[in-house]
């Protein structure tokens, strides 16, 4: 027996899970995601990716502004057995939750109860954690706080970057997800309540937090331009110009935080130093450092502004 399925969802990330339940036993009977936004210098409305495979593959698609009375009647009248949401971006409201014998279930990129919100690929790149994982819960007014039926977990190197983790993820939750919908058909589910005095919280990336500042150490800082990567980035100024850092390695060398070591684009930290390997200055297509450097003159024992 297949389930009906509400899919809620708005970026690449869910795009993958949608897939699963597309190509599934189960009966897709609706995505929803947000409404298109207006994005780069045009300010063009640029459609999500759900929204874009949705429409690729003929599946009814809503994208409403707000949950009100009408989009309640619409959402009951298809007759739900589980909604399916992962990061959809709008908050669900009560009213919708309770919706007659339909299940509820968030997919969220953390360990719970570690890093409920907005960031929690990033936070937990930035934390230097050593894993993340996916939790699949059960959704409630409170923000991430509902009891959880499934984690799957994987490791996070010093070379993970939010990029590679998202994707990881994204392939870990259709997996999670299918065998979840399976305990769910069966009537076998189990939801364990989150022991939320272990709780933290992964708040969304501050444009301030993206500078990088020379006077941390080595570890800290490439943790953040993994963290960051691809966006919004991690970025010095050097002669005026913002240059975003895209890849660098910690390495074991002395300088004063900031400063230009040697050529090979080698910057001191409060402990050891970073070597950029690859970058992008402001306006530009990225490089591999090597490229940028035979344009570019270094004067070693420069300090660098970001401190």
């Amino acid at each position: 027996m297949s389930l009906k399925i509400i899919f809620m969802g708005t970026p690449e990330f869910a795009v993958p899970i949608l897939e699963s339940i597309h190509n599934s036993i189960h009966n897709l009977k609706a995505v929803y995601t947000r409404p298109p936004n207006k994005k780069n210098r045009g300010q063009k409305l640029v459609a999500s990716p759900v929204f874009q495979f949705s429409q690729k593959n003929n599946i009814l698609v809503r994208c409403p502004e707000e949950f009100n009375h009408y989009e309640y009647s619409v959402l009951k009248s298809l007759e739900p057995d589980v909604v399916v949401v992962v990061a959809f971006g709008k908050i669900i409201p009560k009213s919708i939750l309770e919706i007659p014998k339909s299940l509820f279930i968030n997919i969220h990129a953390s360990i719970l109860p570690k890093w409920r919100g907005a960031a929690p690929i990033q936070r937990a790149i930035m934390n230097m954690d050593k894993e993340s994982g996916v939790s699949i819960m059960k959704i409630i007014p409170e923000l991430d706080a509902g009891p959880v039926m499934k984690i799957v977990k994987t490791k996070i190197s010093s070379e993970t970057n939010s990029e590679s983790l998202s994707s990881e993820l994204s392939k870990l939750s259709c997996i999670a997800l299918l065998e979840s919908l399976k305990l769910i058909e069966a009537k076998k589910e189990k939801f364990i309540n989150q022991d939320s005095t272990q709780a933290t919280y992964a708040k969304k990336i501050n444009k301030d937090e993206s500078k990088i500042k020379w006077d941390n150490d080595a570890k800290k800082i490439i943790a953040k331009i993994n963290a960051l990567y691809p966006a919004p980035g991690s970025w010095f100024e050097m002669n005026k110009v913002r240059i975003k850092i895209l890849k660098a390695v910690e390495v074991n060398k002395k300088g004063k935080p900031g400063e230009i070591i040697d050529k090979n684009f080698t910057i001191g930290c409060s402990k050891n130093a970073i070597q950029i390997l690859k970058l992008q200055p402001e306006g530009k297509k990225s490089m591999n450092s090597s490229d940028f450097l035979l344009g570019h003159k270094l004067e070693t024992g420069k300090i660098l502004n970001g401190l």
